[in-house]
């Protein structure tokens, strides 16, 4: 109780102050004797400061009255003004400086206090003489009303007297306690002694509340304030264990209609506003105090009803008008749900909600401004019912009822005239889907044997969802907003669930994205692009709700049926891709299409040949992509591409990994490689299949695209090719490796130059050169590089001459002959003339040493006269780069020549010569110096030849 008088207090204080600044704002005002000085002084005062404007008399005889009135320093202003004037402005001062501590505790709260204290006093006289047992109960409710009746009467007085008490607070306060006092004295008369009935009662508070208005007419605003604050304080200060609800309902509805009609009369907003956050404090209070019995739930119902629905309707104006209704209900109508959740969801609760829910229809239909009010009473229903805890069936279908009973119609009536809209649609769409998803909530078994009656109610709810919608078909308005979209997309979701409840559990995917499509095509038909994301919701739905049942469920399908549903997905998105009128979204379902359709045959299609489902899908992608005017497919043709890829990927790590290892030297074996079955069905019949396709769609493929379809055809073709083909050799062991090697690899470069030559005369030159480069590359690098047999143990064969050195070392020529062919430019021309010196002195030096040591070159044995071969055969070199050189007048080569047969002088020189021994060492010497001279002689005869020409050129 101390805590509510204080701030009681604190609030009457921060009324009181408002009031004194808008007093002070009068007080400051003061009258102008011209109203248009301010307007004139500028001007005028112009006209002093230029003298020619003097010669106007009218403007002159103005100056003294107006500069008066505007500038301090004018010889015209009389000195009764000035010191007026001066005597106001501190005055004004002083009272701003002073207010915050004089005026309010010296001057305004005193009085204040008094009047609140004096009615508590009388309330405190009560309590003891009922403690104490004094007086008898009637006498103690005379004495309550005689008191309150004096304080009114001294109010008067007051009022009379005005003249002497200068103060009109003190009526003020005299009068609103005097009417708490009245207040409680009728109303311990009937609750706490019985002593007049209910009806008496009643006809008092209407009493002390009909008195309470004329006194706030006759006193001003306070009266009214402190009789707010005794009024709804009275019940507190009282105090019952078991208070009558009915009738403290009927008390405080009286109370708050009586203020709040004073404060529509008074223009007082702030008291009517004040009133209903008492009145519904009060509710809150009584909702909480525990089960409330019928009387007393009607009585609160009934209560909120009136403070929700009547009171705001009656008792405010201004501008605010339409949002203290709308908040006034919305709170009534939370009460009032907390009011049917506290009394246990009894039907006489529901009843009472449902007549809030009925008045809000009427505030929305007799103002437009309260149009969302409906809709709020709705939403707090449907969070009402779901929380119900454990309802009978009877009863929730007759509040469900009831509920589409009561929001169900107008919202319909009023869908697609023209006060219509969003709102209206919502309220439906709501109903319908609350209409089954409720009733699930609570009554849905998982033995499923209700599921029949639920999908029947679910048919039932989106038939009428859509028919709501095919109302406005016809309607200009139509697709002016999202009326048709939401109706139609809750048809469409309560017919999923439908379909969910009634059709087998497989084909739960195939509805859904079914019923997408459906409305993709609805909103085609209706010419709305907002059904778009609708559908595609509800396809990408269809589709994700496989693997979350199969995974998260448990649920196992026969393959075939699976095979089915995926097949039927494909095919609905196929015809998302040729009706979406979105051009990203028709490529997403282009996509997608393959993919579904890919998985579901491989579901019922043999597992060895799963491999080529998706590179004969593409072809036929393809061909079917030739005979439309203008779709390229390309997105389903990358699906196809994928799914290859896909496919292949274990044969293409394992042949990559094995790759890598050779690149250092590592053997790629036979055991290493992709088996047969997996070369040829996952890699080089796919390759061959994407080459294909690739050559079909040539003209309608981007250049980026033709490349990507290429090299990936390429990749395929090639390394299933080489997988296959390291099937013949079978090389499984380093051993095998040492025997085949060389043939496996010169063969498969030999068979990569006969495909560059067969492309570059019946395709195109890049697939030449890029065939050509692939087999260079990997003769240079094997080969000559890494298993060169002059340095790794690799079998070229037991005949001299005629054995595998000839043709590798014939083909490597013959591939630097040609490039050197195709390229013009010098330094190409200069590194490959190097590449063919050093071609031919590999080839001569792997010969000799072939003669020496038969088939496997490598070995540490070198006889003296392989050494010696070795010298000759580099003076013999030296001679032909030197003649070849000057036959091509070529200086590359005449400087190999040079460089040989140095290298050959030292090694004689240093090498050869300190090991042989009388003659053998004098014909060594004598044939290397002849070679020389002959050299010598050749050289300095055929140089100035060439010399000539090129001076002559210059």
């Amino acid at each position: 109780m101390v805590w509510l008088v204080i701030g009681l207090i604190a609030y009457v204080v921060y009324l009181d102050r408002r009031l004194g600044q808008f007093e002070r704002r009068l007080d400051a005002l003061e009258p102008v004797a011209d109203p248009f000085a301010e307007f004139r002084a500028p001007a005028i005062l112009g006209a002093r400061e230029q003298p020619a404007l003097a010669e106007e008399p009218a403007v002159v005889e103005e100056v003294p009255q107006v500069a008066a009135a505007t500038v301090d320093e004018s010889p015209t202003l009389e000195p009764s003004k000035e010191s007026e004037t001066q005597a106001k402005e501190p005055d004004v001062r002083a009272r701003i400086l002073n207010f915050d501590f004089e005026e309010l505790f010296g001057r305004r709260l005193p009085i204040w206090a008094g009047g609140i204290t004096l009615a508590i006093a009388g309330m405190l006289i009560v309590k003891l003489s009922i403690e104490s047992g004094l007086l008898t109960p009637a006498v103690r409710v005379i004495s309550g009303l005689a008191f309150g009746a004096v304080l009114i009467a001294a109010a008067e007085f007051a009022l009379r007297q005005e003249a002497r008490v200068r103060d009109p607070r003190v009526r003020q306060s005299l009068a609103g306690a005097g009417l708490a006092s009245l207040y409680a004295s009728i109303l311990i008369a009937t609750n706490a002694y019985g002593l007049i009935d209910p009806l008496a009662a009643m006809l008092g508070m209407a009493a002390v509340t009909g008195l309470a208005l004329f006194l706030a007419t006759r006193f001003g605003a306070p009266s009214a304030l402190l009789g707010l604050a005794g009024g709804l304080a009275a019940p507190a200060l009282i105090g019952s264990d078991e208070p009558n609800v009915p009738l403290l309902s009927l008390y405080l509805a009286l109370a708050v209609g009586g203020l709040c009609t004073l404060s529509r009369n008074q223009r007082w907003a702030w008291l009517g506003i004040s009133a209903l956050v008492g009145g519904f404090g009060w509710g809150l209070l009584l909702l909480l105090g525990g089960v409330l019995d019928a009387p007393s739930s009607i009585s609160l119902g009934l209560y909120l009803l009136l403070l929700g629905v009547g009171i705001p309707a009656l008792g405010f104006a201004g501008d605010r008008r339409n949002q203290l209704q709308l908040i006034a209900a919305i709170v009534a109508a939370a009460q009032m749900a907390a009011l049917v959740a506290m009394g246990g969801f009894a039907l006489i609760n529901w009843g009472l909600y449902a007549l809030i829910s009925l008045a809000s229809l009427w505030l929305a239909r007799r103002d437009p401004a309260l149009e969302r009010l409906p809709a709020v009473a709705l939403l707090i229903a449907l969070l009402l019912m779901g929380a119900w805890p454990t309802p009978f069936a009877r009863d929730f279908a007759l509040v469900l009822a009831g509920g589409f009973a009561v929001c169900g119609p107008p919202a319909w009536w009023r869908l697609w005239r023209a006060k219509g809209g969003l709102l209206e649609a919502a309220q439906i769409g709501a109903l319908c889907l609350c209409g089954l998803i409720l009733p699930m909530f609570h009554f849905y078994r998982a033995d499923a044997s209700l599921d029949a009656w639920f999908g029947l109610l679910g048919l039932s709810l989106a038939l009428a969802a859509g028919s709501c919608a095919a109302l406005g078909w016809r309607n200009p308005g139509r697709s002016g907003d999202a009326r048709f979209v939401i109706l139609s997309t809750v048809a469409a979701f309560l017919l999923s669930v439908a379909a969910n409840l009634l059709l087998p559990a497989w084909s739960f995917s195939v509805a859904v994205a079914a019923i997408g499509f459906g409305l993709l095509h609805l909103g085609q038909a209706a010419d709305g692009r907002r059904f778009e994301p609708v559908a595609w919701i509800f396809a990408a739905v269809g589709a994700l709700v496989i693997p979350f049942t199969e995974t998260l469920n448990g649920l196992s399908v026969p393959e075939n049926l699976d095979a089915l549903r995926w097949v039927s997905l494909s095919g609905i998105a196929g015809l998302f891709a040729w009706r979406d009128g979105n051009r990203a979204a028709r490529s997403i379902a282009q996509f997608l299409a393959p993919l579904f359709l890919c998985g579901g045959l491989s579901l019922i299609v043999a597992e060895r040949v799963e491999p080529l489902i998706a590179p004969a899908l593409l072809l036929a992608a393809v061909w079917t992509g030739r005979r439309l005017a203008n779709e390229r497919l390309v997105p389903a043709m990358a699906a196809f591409a994928m799914l290859i890829l896909v496919s292949a990927t274990w044969p293409l790590l394992t042949w990559s990994s094995a790759a890598a290892d050779s690149l250092v030297g590592i053997p790629m074996l036979i055991g290493a490689v992709p088996h047969q079955e997996a070369a040829l069905l996952k890699l080089l019949i796919p390759g061959l299949f994407v080459g294909a396709a690739v050559a079909l769609a040539y003209a309608r493929l981007r250049p980026l695209e033709r490349v990507i379809g290429l090299n990936l055809a390429a990749i395929l073709a090639t390394i299933g090719a080489h997988s296959l083909y390291k099937q013949v050799f079978a090389i499984g062991s380093p051993e095998a490796f040492v025997a085949l090697g060389l043939a496996e690899r010169m063969i498969w470069e030999l068979l990569l130059v006969s495909a560059a030559a067969v492309a570059l005369k019946f395709a195109d030159r890049r697939v030449a050169i890029g065939l050509a480069i692939a087999a260079a590359s990997h003769l240079t690098l094997y080969t000559l590089l890494l298993h060169n047999p002059l340095w790794n143990a690799q079998a070229v064969g037991a005949w001299p001459i005629v054995n595998l050195l000839l043709p590798v070392y014939a083909l490597a020529l013959g591939l630097a002959v040609t490039a050197r062919q195709w390229l013009s430019s010098r330094p190409a021309q200069r590194v490959l003339g190097i590449v063919q010196m050093a071609l031919i002195t590999l080839f001569a030096f792997s010969t000799l040493r072939q003669l020496f040591h038969g088939s496997v070159l490598v070995g540490p044995e070198l006889s003296s006269a392989e050494d010696i071969g070795r010298s000759i055969l580099a003076i013999a070199l030296a001679i032909g780069f030197l003649v070849w050189g000057i036959t091509r007048r070529d200086r590359d080569w005449r400087l190999a020549s040079l460089a040989l047969m140095l290298a050959a002088v030292a090694k004689v020189f240093l090498f050869d010569a300190s090991g042989l021994e009388g003659v053998t060492r004098i014909a060594s010497f004598i044939a290397l110096g002849l070679s020389l001279i002959g050299i010598g002689w050749i050289y300095a005869r055929h140089l100035g030849v060439d010399r000539a020409p090129d001076a002559a050129s210059a």
